[in-house]
């Protein structure tokens, strides 16, 4: 096949073009799309036969991101890219959550989507591109795909919403709206991203202008799938079926997992128990032959129905799985203080989900490195999410820190990361470990987040609160519900989760995923303004427990204190070789950071109490401080000489108190009169205009005796 290529220009007039025919050609689809000189390689190959016994998609997605795309060796020992980045990760998943939902659901084979980043301007922003990227390489292979689909940036830059903005305009901004958006010509799919407390329907706006360029991609996309041919996909088997035991099931099950569905038990084990019930009694029924052969089928059927089931109920009789309302959020209890070692702590509880998540305050010497293609600098906020297997009741062993782990830490970290204040001298390092999980795990994390950091003394600007909502709809008829604070079994069985983050005037972060064709802006106004008002109750919630941060830190955490400097005086802070700061290090117990930024000297000194702070503060204050003449000093000794006292005034300049200073009467010898090292309140009267030597006087502080002479 000769190469084809397809562009389109976006609204700044910027191109895409989208290339397939050159590249990889071995694979069952490849493109390269390019904007700018941002270049990806999008690739997927798809099993012909599906494994035994399967009954899900297998599908991986890996977006990697080649250091030599923008000139760059990779750091590190060995040179070489090594494991995904949560930069890449987390745009793995972007790119997995807009395609997965338009496999069909019967397709069983192992699929993977690879996605590279090769060329690079650092300016056109991967993230924005790979989706579709990976929903060209679909359109031009013979994989079943309900698509095309496609991705895009949507951002609000002063004032202005824009689709793919540039790094640069993005950093400066004011961006106080950055989601990205995937979703086919009929329909929203995916939407990810952050706001700066922004209102319900100017999010919606910004959604509704992605999916008009998502449109016009779309449609690009049918374009390269007619030119290359590949609209008819290929035949596939991967289930065996069994009509009449599907059938025999339905009849036996359904109606009890209704009942069931029906009861209200708020108890997940309970309910577990009573479905799991009924499927052991349908196959009590059947003769062990029939049970062996159709051990696959028995589990999958059943799943199906109870799926069926538990939704009917909920549209017809609008009774959810707990009995609670639709828009009911379930029991909420916190604690703040919990844990006496971190520097903040919080237990958060709302049903059966569980959050105990610590806050760490450290130095700028704990910032994290970020050493990327695209991004690279300093992370002074960092937020991990843990999610042991015995917060579902599941003997698993741990095996690292997983996708879905980093997923939910950083929508987290999104909801949070905008109250911190902007003059935070601190590394903070917030670590959610859930302990319980029954749905809305990752919302838990942001509310016990926002209490443990009250907690630690950090002063946010405001409480921010988090809730999944839900969706049970019927196509055909018409008929939906929408669920506030949704359990696992809700997020499973349902057409959507939807997660909004925020304070009470307005959101900060929100993730959705959507499993039907199709949600309207009504609809999803309707969702968001539930979810506001669940969100507001759980504040009032977070507020009986704290309402503001602390005034101060906890005894045990590291005080900090900044001291702007004069640029010129960095390297006199710092010393020779660094001797003088690290000997203000030792003698006075701090660690202390100096930055250049804006022409000045940004001094951060951190230690345990205040009082080393205060010690290390004097010294610093005094080696950047300027003598005035007039001023008062307290003075130390360093050397006698026959005509008087040389004196250290200030850390590293000294002056010469001469004999004939030193007292209104006459001195003839500077026997006896100071000490090495003796402290003495002098006052510094003139500088020497052609050697800069300082003048001091010790008799210019005190007063001349009645009736005696001049200096006598």
């Amino acid at each position: 096949m000769n190469p084809i290529t397809k562009t389109f220009n976006l609204s700044d007039g910027r191109v895409i073009s989208i290339e397939t025919g050159k590249l990889a050609k071995q694979a069952d689809g490849s493109a390269v799309i390019r904007l700018g000189n941002t270049m990806l390689l999008a690739t997927v190959v798809s099993d012909r036969k599906a494994s035994d016994n399967i009954d899900f998609m297998p599908l991986t997605v890996e977006y990697r991101e080649n250091f030599a795309s923008i000139g760059k060796i990779p750091g590190g020992f060995f040179k070489r890219e090594g494991r995904p980045s949560d930069t890449e990760i987390l745009i793995s998943r972007l790119i997995d959550r807009a395609l997965r939902p338009l496999f069909p659901g019967d397709y069983h084979a192992s699929t993977v989507v690879t996605v590279n980043l090769i060329s690079s301007d650092g300016e056109d922003l991967p993230d924005s591109l790979a989706g579709f990227a990976a929903a060209a390489a679909l359109a031009v292979s013979d994989v079943p795909f309900e698509g095309p689909v496609s991705e895009v940036r949507v951002a609000r830059i002063a004032g202005r919403l824009c689709i793919n903005p540039t790094k640069t305009s993005l950093l400066e901004g004011p961006t106080d709206i950055d989601l990205i958006v995937a979703g086919t010509a009929n329909s929203i799919l995916m939407v990810e991203g952050e706001m700066k407390e922004v209102q319900e329907a100017e999010m919606v706006d910004a959604i509704a202008l992605a999916h008009e360029e998502i449109k016009r991609q779309c449609a690009l996309l049918s374009e390269l799938e007619a030119a290359v041919g590949k609209q008819t996909k290929r035949s596939y088997e991967h289930e065996k079926k069994n009509p009449e035991l599907n059938a025999q099931m339905h009849a036996f099950c359904f109606d009890r997992c209704a009942e069931v569905a029906g009861m209200g038990l708020a108890d997940k084990q309970k309910r577990s128990e009573l479905f799991k019930g009924i499927k052991d009694e349908f196959v009590a029924t059947l003769s062990e032959e029939v049970r062996k052969e159709n051990e696959f089928l028995i589990g999958m059927y059943f799943h199906k129905l109870h799926k069926a089931a538990v939704r009917k109920v909920m549209l017809e009789k609008k009774v959810r799985l707990d009995g609670r309302k639709m828009d009911e959020i379930r029991p909420i209890w916190s604690e703040v203080d919990y844990l006496p070692g971190p520097h903040g702590s919080s237990l958060f509880t709302r049903g059966e989900t569980q959050s105990l998540t610590t806050v760490t305050l450290g130095t700028a010497l704990d910032t994290q490195m970020v050493d990327g293609v695209i991004f690279e600098g300093e992370l002074k906020f960092l937020l991990h999410y843990n999610f042991p297997s015995f917060s579902t009741g599941e003997a698993r062993a741990p095996r690292g820190t997983s996708r879905r782990e980093v997923g939910h830490g950083n929508l987290a970290l999104r909801a949070l990361k905008n109250m911190i204040p902007t003059d935070n001298p601190y590394t903070i390092r917030v670590v959610s470990d859930i302990l319980e999980s029954n749905g809305s795990s990752s919302m838990a994390t942001v509310c016990a987040g926002s209490l443990a950091l009250m907690d630690a003394g950090v002063k946010i600007r405001k409480p921010v609160s988090g809730i999944a909502m839900g969706l049970i709809s019927h196509e055909e008829t018409g008929q939906y519900v929408v669920l506030s604070d949704i359990l696992g079994d809700e997020d499973h069985l349902g057409d959507m989760d939807f997660k909004v983050t925020g304070t009470a005037d307005g959101i900060t972060a929100c993730q959705m995923d959507l499993k039907l064709n199709g949600l309207s802006k009504e609809l999803l106004m309707e969702a968001l303004e539930q979810a506001r008002r669940g969100r507001l109750h759980i504040l009032s919630k977070m507020n009986e427990t704290l309402t503001a941060p602390r005034e101060d830190y906890k005894p045990h955490a590291p005080r900090v204190e900044v001291i702007v400097i004069d640029k010129e005086f960095i390297g006199a802070v710092i010393g020779p070789q660094g001797k003088i700061i690290q000997d203000i290090q030792a003698e006075s117990g701090t660690t202390i950071n100096i930055e250049e930024k804006d022409n000045k000297g940004y001094v951060e000194i951190y230690a345990v109490n205040k009082e080393s702070i205060e010690k290390a503060r004097r010294r610093i204050q005094g080696i950047v401080a300027v003598p005035e003449v007039g001023e008062v000093y307290d003075a130390t000794v360093k050397s006698i000489m026959p005509y008087g006292a040389f004196m250290e005034f200030l850390p590293g300049k000294q002056g010469l108190l001469h004999i004939s200073e030193i007292s209104h009467k006459r001195i003839e010898s500077m026997e006896g009169i100071f000490q090495d090292n003796e402290v003495v309140k002098v006052k510094l009267v003139g500088v020497d205009p052609k050697t800069g030597k300082y003048k001091l006087s010790r008799k210019a502080l005190m007063e001349r005796e009645p009736g005696a002479a001049k200096d006598e």
